[in-house]
């Protein structure tokens, strides 16, 4: 065959080829963009790399020229670079998916974050702003046991409030944060198993149970050691609580409104995405349980600079829940 058919022949192929690797040096909306106007896709890359494998065998023996033999030569080498490369060190992958993956699945669900978020935060509100007008209504949320064990962790004239905890204490609590916290976190996920409304009850339950103390302990002048405490571990605590009620939330949807995919399919489709939510909501409350272990009980720091730092840590969440993962590749 002469060089000129040849490479008519399989000119498609080699610019197909091509635009898959120059993809992967793209961003992930660039990349997804290409191929859904006609480049490869992940699956028919290995089969085509064996096919340019073959072509350049087959230019050699055939003597053609150095410039179809160069181009080969750099697609076979190009795509041996990417295909069999080595895979990243767990670190890495842990931190790629922390810092750019979960950002783009949190923000990938906006539409049910942002109904958690309100789900939570309007009964939390409202009970807090009830509570500084008609004070008697906590005894309907909370009863006077509950009420006076609440009094006397944040009492002001306690004299352990301007020290803390023990560091051995700081330790025993650490542990008990993360088990309550991530035991919330992954109620409110199984919550959406049915149909989303358990993921909503959970929520609601929390925001009217976190409003009511707020609200309550505000009221009777003992919201100094309280604000001091919560300011720190509620960026990250919070929040995650929301982002778990959002992940909960997709899981039901899956139930109701499968769209084009059964609805198992849809729940296993929602259920793996959850399940990679749930992961970072992990790591979230694990770093909330840690401040709360050691930074938020140190009562003898300055409300100021206690105040400073958590404007800091809501403004980092933010940033990085909006930002993580913007031009930022897909993983191959």
């Amino acid at each position: 065959m002469r060089q000129e058919q040849f490479v008519a022949r399989h000119q498609a192929e080699w610019l197909a080829f091509e635009s898959w690797l120059h993809a992967r040096g793209e961003s992930a909306r660039r990349a997804r963009a290409e191929r859904n106007h006609g480049a490869l896709t992940d699956e028919d890359v290995p089969a085509r790399y064996r096919r340019i494998c073959q072509h350049l065998a087959l230019a050699r023996s055939r003597g053609y020229s150095p410039a179809v033999l160069d181009r080969l030569q750099a697609l076979m080498q190009a795509g041996h670079g990417v295909l069999y490369r080595t895979p990243p060190p767990r670190w890495q992958r842990a931190a790629r998916f922390l810092l750019a993956d979960f950002p783009r699945l949190v923000r990938s669900e906006a539409g049910c974050m942002w109904v958690a978020a309100a789900v939570f935060v309007v009964p939390l509100v409202l009970m807090f702003v009830l509570l500084q007008v008609r004070p008697e209504l906590v005894y309907s949320i909370a009863s006077p046991e509950q009420v006076a064990m609440y009094e006397r962790m944040y009492d002001p004239s306690d004299p352990s409030h301007a020290l803390g905890r023990e560091s051995g204490t700081d330790w025993e609590m650490f542990g008990h944060y993360i088990w309550n916290n991530i035991s919330i976190g992954l109620r409110t996920f199984a919550g959406g198993l049915v149909a989303g409304v358990g993921a909503l009850f959970v929520l609601i339950v929390n925001g009217v149970g976190i409003g009511t103390v707020f609200g309550h302990l505000h009221q009777i002048g003992y919201g100094d050691p309280l604000w001091r405490f919560v300011c720190g571990h509620a960026p990250f605590e919070l929040t995650a609580i929301v982002l778990a009620g959002g992940a909960g939330l997709r899981l039901g949807l899956s139930l109701i409104a499968p769209g084009q995919y059964r609805r198992i399919d849809a729940l296993a489709r929602a259920g793996v995405k959850g399940a990679r939510l749930c992961l970072g909501v992990a790591f979230m409350l694990l770093v909330a349980a840690f401040i709360e272990a050691f930074w938020s009980s140190t009562q003898s720091v300055p409300a100021a600079v206690k105040y400073s730092v958590s404007g800091m840590l809501w403004t980092l969440v933010a940033l990085w829940l909006g930002f993580g993962g913007r031009g930022v590749a897909d993983e191959d």
